[in-house]
């Protein structure tokens, strides 16, 4: 916090990468079973693809989520752009 004889110092811009997927998931559960249920969507091309999951356990429901998600091309596009990019910068 700037005292009251100093300027303000000048916002940085984001130094972050840019979008390339976004994940969006909804949890239910009933104490019995859990269910996941989300989409995966690439940022570049607009392309989503619905992922779902059912657990009993917690560590089962992250497990399915999980190869639900691995399984869909449009993260495996998105790693392969990833590093084709970081690639193609060095």
């Amino acid at each position: 916090m700037a005292k009251d004889d100093e300027e303000p110092s000048a916002i940085e811009p984001s130094a972050e990468p840019p979008v390339v997927a976004r994940l969006v998931i909804e949890i239910r559960s009933d104490g019995k079973r859990t269910i996941a249920r989300g989409a995966l969507q690439d940022a570049a091309l607009g392309q989503e693809v619905a992922i779902k999951a059912e657990g009993t356990t917690p560590l089962a429901l992250a497990a399915a989520l999980v190869r639900s998600i691995v399984s869909g091309p449009l993260l495996r596009r998105a790693i392969t752009r990833a590093l084709l990019g970081a690639r193609q910068r060095r």
